[in-house]
């Protein structure tokens, strides 16, 4: 996993509430265990027409938009199922940050363990970042996750939670089992000085 520390990057305004894994990355696309190709899927049904050719007025799909690395979205982001292709798919194609007043439990537990950030921000705020993409949809905002930070082209920074785990994982680029692994001589010398024999498979 990616390390994750400071992003500078123009917001992505996708102000739709209720966004659910199955928009994110429909079901069809679930027969994978890999994660390669899945960013080409993302909200496969919005960005395409029946003939697999891409809708020019969906957001992602504009010009102005390439490259951008944070998506901005509306209330209540990643509910319905509870499948981990969705922030696979949301990495995949890019994104490392997604910024809502709210996510479902679920998406947010499994964005945190695949190296994206959800941010929580409040109404007020949400409403200031979709203004801006609208006032100036070229200007870039940068996260800092050790600070808890997003700072605004004007220079107001917001701070945003995010549990002391999640966010030592994401600032060292491990998951939860490269957490551990951190830890693997310290354990072996517990191991040695406890007499606690490791049996193999």
């Amino acid at each position: 996993m990616a390390m994750f520390t400071t992003l500078t990057s123009r917001l992505v305004p996708l102000p739709v509430d209720d966004i659910d894994t199955d928009q994110i990355i429909p079901a069809r696309f679930l027969k994978v265990t890999d994660k390669a190709g899945l960013g080409a899927a993302l909200f496969s049904d919005w960005r395409f027409h029946e003939d697999g050719s891409p809708r020019a007025d969906f957001v992602i799909n504009k010009d102005e938009y390439q490259g951008a690395r944070i998506l901005l979205v509306g209330d209540n982001f990643g509910c319905g199922s509870s499948r981990e292709h969705a922030p696979w798919a949301l990495t995949g194609f890019g994104f490392r940050a997604v910024i809502s007043t709210s996510f479902a439990d679920i998406f947010c537990n499994n964005a945190l363990k695949n190296g994206l950030l959800p941010i929580i921000v409040d109404a007020e705020t949400h409403q200031e970042l979709f203004d801006l993409t609208e006032e100036a949809p070229h200007a870039e905002v940068t996260i800092d996750l050790a600070s808890l930070t997003v700072a605004l082209p004007g220079g107001r920074k917001i701070s945003f939670p995010v549990d002391p785990f999640s966010q030592t994982c994401l600032l060292d680029g491990v998951d939860e089992l490269g957490y551990l692994l951190l830890f693997e001589d310290r354990i072996a010398a517990f191991e040695a000085a406890h007499g606690i024999a490791i049996i193999g498979p």
